[in-house]
């Protein structure tokens, strides 16, 4: 007996909850993105009516603007979208305990054990879609099929606010005619590498030799050659067992150039309690700490470290921040952004190896500083509370640090054994 397999796609999943905050912006397009006042910043996600007058992600908040005169751009807000992603994956959870999250605003369902209790697909994911649109007010695509690339695939055929089911009868006709980077893991550079063997759909993927893909592309190839033709075996990970993200993270362009180390300390411990408040509040912990840096010229590096312990306290992931800085910095040319990031996320009750030469109350009198700052600023505004290094550069700590990111996770963070039904 075949599997089904649900996934669930928030349409505009940022825009459509800002708009639930927004209803004077109904009927006009809205973008959400970084903050047009600092030096940069781009198109997160954009509502139809946006998408429609030619805005699109990723691309940048001016080149929005010229397409679509009179967009509306708001800044992001993540625990918002935290929230809501939470909530959607409570829903999916009343009909299987085997919900797992492909970044915010994605879920593949295993309904295999419901249908019969529930309904079939088609009547379990019209469920959904109808509770989604009702309980929280935005809508979703959902994606019925055997596998979960298939159904991922569904979600995107028909949006916004529908249901597509590809089975075994049919999906060569809604599947195969489709072009090659309409299917999950190819990218544009592996588009090219492709089209220069003659592969442009997805069904010259499936009728590809398997040994010509794994040529081109690796054991990447193989992979493709296994999606493209159905036979992913990649099981639906048990709820609560994979983090909905990979990893939260917060960056900024400077509105003008670093030129000292108390500076780079000042951005940094900025951004590190931004990131530690968003792990706290979404009861996360990571214990691999990641900084960039973007000096000038635009070029820099990226720096990670593991640490002992999982933390969400922001002394702890700034110092670690500031030694990979001290460490690979050099002070060659003067510095225009800089990034935190927290991955390997964890539930902050997961436990961990207590160390015999680590003060444990220590960390908890920093984790109570923090979230007493923390109200304080919530109840009387930012500005309540102030690390005395902020009057370093008091024009830079004046910023907002909005635009912040959140990263998903690969489809191959789980490894490939699944794919090929064995462990590889």
């Amino acid at each position: 007996m075949d599997r089904v397999i649900l996934h669930s796609d928030c349409n505009c999943f940022y825009a459509a909850v800002e708009m639930l905050y927004h209803p004077e912006y109904e009927g006009r397009p809205l973008a959400v993105g970084g903050n047009p006042e600092t030096r940069h910043g781009i198109v997160l996600t954009a509502n139809y009516p946006a998408k429609r007058r030619g805005v699109k992600t990723g691309s940048a908040l001016w080149e929005a603007r010229q397409a679509c005169p009179g967009l509306v751009i708001v800044p992001p807000d993540y625990d918002r979208y935290l929230r809501f992603s939470g909530y959607a994956r409570e829903i999916y959870s009343h009909y299987s305990d085997r919900v797992e999250p492909f970044g915010l605003d994605e879920c593949w369902i295993d309904v295999t054990h419901s249908v019969g209790i529930r309904g079939n697909g088609q009547q379990i994911a019209e469920e959904i879609r109808k509770k989604i649109k009702d309980e929280l007010g935005i809508t979703v695509s959902v994606g019925i099929s055997w596998n979960k690339i298939f159904a991922k695939y569904g979600s995107d055929y028909r949006k916004p606010d529908a249901v597509t089911m590809v089975t075994r009868e049919n999906y060569r006709q809604i599947v195969w005619q489709k072009p090659a980077e309409d299917l999950l893991c190819v990218g544009r550079a592996t588009k090219r590498k492709l089209a220069g063997f003659g592969i442009f759909t997805i069904g010259d993927i499936a009728r590809s030799d398997p040994e010509l893909l794994r040529r081109i592309l690796g054991k990447m190839g193989e992979v493709l050659y296994i999606f493209a033709n159905g036979d992913d075996q990649t099981p639906v990970a048990a709820e609560n067992t994979h983090a909905p993200i990979k990893s939260v993270g917060n960056g900024m362009t400077m509105p003008r150039d670093l030129t000292t180390d108390e500076e780079v300390k000042m951005a940094v411990y900025m951004l590190s309690e931004t990131v530690a408040r968003r792990l706290r509040a979404n009861h996360f912990s990571g214990d691999v700490i990641e900084i960039y840096v973007r000096d000038q010229d635009l070029s820099g590096f990226t720096r990670q470290r593991k640490i002992e312990v999982p933390t969400n306290i922001s002394e702890e992931i700034a110092q670690s921040a500031m030694e990979l800085f001290y460490g690979s910095y050099r002070w060659e040319k003067n510095i225009r952004g800089i990034g935190i990031r927290v991955a390997d996320l964890k539930a902050d009750t997961c436990p961990y190896q207590l160390n015999l030469f680590r003060s444990e109350e220590e960390r908890k009198k920093q984790l109570q500083v923090d979230r007493a700052v923390e109200e304080i600023r919530r109840r009387f505004g930012d500005n309540a509370v102030k690390r005395g290094l902020m009057y370093f550069g008091p024009e830079i700590s004046a910023q907002k640090f909005a635009e912040q990111g959140i990263h998903p996770r690969s489809y191959m963070d789980r490894g490939t054994g699944g794919i090929y039904g064995k462990a590889v």
